[in-house]
């Protein structure tokens, strides 16, 4: 595309990570010839969260039965498992075990296993303490829950399969287009640069002339290298979602705040320790796991991530530093009433952040035989997570509306797990309501 140029499109899609990706895939199958667009601010597809991130595929375990992250993981995680298969995409199902250290643990595990259970996991069951050795033989605590399901996947190579898909459909992934500019306005039917509306055959549309008007009401995205003028548009912008929803007139609450996960790496000759995923039971008040030891698709066993908020919404460097996102999380309201409610958690990912041994030692509950010297840093990743106004962090998929558009506000984990599974609410949503 060269800049100052214009496109045309039926539907424009923010943001090539896997979600976004996979939004443009399935309105693409459902009309074939449906002119898709998709706009991504970076030089390639999945440069934020789809790859920067465990890798891990996950079963459905966690959530709230009946929500939308519950039935959308437990779907999504068939359709991305068949799709790697589909594809020869590496997909390898590992297992996982939910690791409870103390009796105290146990009512939360319980409760882990009635989700679980009533979500529709897979093999999911409850062990002992000899079980989890039989599993990890490194490992250590009194129970644990077993999903023999959870697998480990490259989220990146999906994307970019995802891609390819999208092009093969006719699909234009547009590179280098950081939305700067939404407005909605009427637009003459007639215009060559302008795609009409599914099935119309330009002329104007019969009713009234308010009908009339709003049927040639179309969203211009203004970008780095032009413009797209589209019917509608859908944004999967990640940690930019909300200031693109305001853009385009959506209420500002909730804001995404971002949080550096940062992971270690184990020594090879140390990596023999984990054989598949080990995770503590996770205080269920919050939308983080906790750390733990995962075994990645390239071979490597990770610890972490620690959970930090972030001083810039890319902030995969430590020296990552941008005004704009250190101002928009302070001046939040309710960045500051989740601290005065966390400031114990966040003293303890603080230390986790600062020093390597310090994290490594946490993990070394789950595996004893772990010492400090075990693991170096490895790299990071941003989470963006939803934050009310309240001071809640939000810990479901949240969508809202503008004209012509759909905002995907939060999707944090499982988001990538589930991508197929949103891909087809956000379509749903889309055709009914744009």
């Amino acid at each position: 595309m060269r800049p100052g140029s214009e496109l045309a499109a039926e539907v424009a899609i923010v943001g090539a990570g896997i979600l976004g990706l996979a939004v443009a895939r399935e309105l693409a199958r459902r009309e074939p010839g449906r002119r898709v667009v998709v706009l991504e601010r970076e030089d390639r597809v999945a440069a934020h969260q789809t790859g920067h991130n465990s890798g891990v595929a996950h079963a459905g375990i966690y959530y709230a039965p009946g929500s939308l992250k519950a039935r959308l993981c437990v779907a999504g995680v068939r359709e991305l498992s068949g799709y790697c298969d589909g594809r020869g995409l590496p997909y390898e199902r590992c297992g996982k075990v939910i690791v409870a250290l103390d009796e105290g643990q146990l009512p939360a595990l319980d409760e882990l296993e009635r989700r679980g259970a009533a979500n529709g996991v897979p093999g999911l069951r409850r062990v002992d303490a000899s079980g989890l050795r039989s599993i990890e033989p490194h490992a250590a605590g009194i129970a644990a829950l077993h999903s023999p399901e959870t697998a480990i996947v490259d989220f990146a190579a999906v994307a970019r399969a995802l891609a390819d898909e999208v092009r093969e459909a006719g699909g234009e992934i547009v590179t280098g287009a950081a939305v700067a500019g939404v407005d909605v306005r009427a637009v003459s039917g007639g215009s060559s640069r302008v795609a009409a509306d599914p099935g119309s055959s330009g002329a104007p549309a019969a009713g009234s002339g308010a009908a009339a008007a709003a049927a040639s009401r179309r969203i211009v995205l203004r970008h780095g290298q032009g413009e797209v003028i589209a019917g509608s548009a859908v944004f999967c912008a990640g940690a930019w979602s909300d200031r693109l929803a305001v853009l385009a007139g959506a209420s500002p609450d909730p804001r995404i705040v971002p949080f550096r996960g940062a992971y270690l790496r184990l020594a090879p000759h140390r990596a023999e320790l984990v054989r598949g995923l080990i995770y503590p039971v996770p205080d269920p008040r919050l939308p983080f796991l906790g750390v733990h030891l995962t075994r990645h698709i390239g071979g490597d066993v990770l610890i972490g991530p620690t959970a930090l908020l972030a001083p810039a919404r890319d902030a995969y460097s430590l020296r990552a530093l941008r005004r704009r996102d250190i101002g928009a999380t302070l001046r939040w309201p309710g960045t500051w009433r989740m601290a005065r409610r966390w400031w114990r958690t966040g003293a303890t990912e603080l230390a986790h952040a600062l020093s390597p041994a310090t994290l490594t030692r946490a993990a070394a509950r789950y595996v004893p035989e772990l010492e400090p010297g075990d693991a170096e840093p490895a790299w990071a990743g941003v989470r963006a997570q939803a934050l009310a106004r309240d001071g809640t962090l939000v810990d479901d998929f949240v969508f809202s509306h503008t004209e012509r558009a759909l905002h995907v506000r939060n999707a944090p984990s499982p988001g990538a797990t589930a991508a197929f599974a949103i891909a087809r609410y956000v379509a749903d949503e889309a055709e009914r309501r744009l």
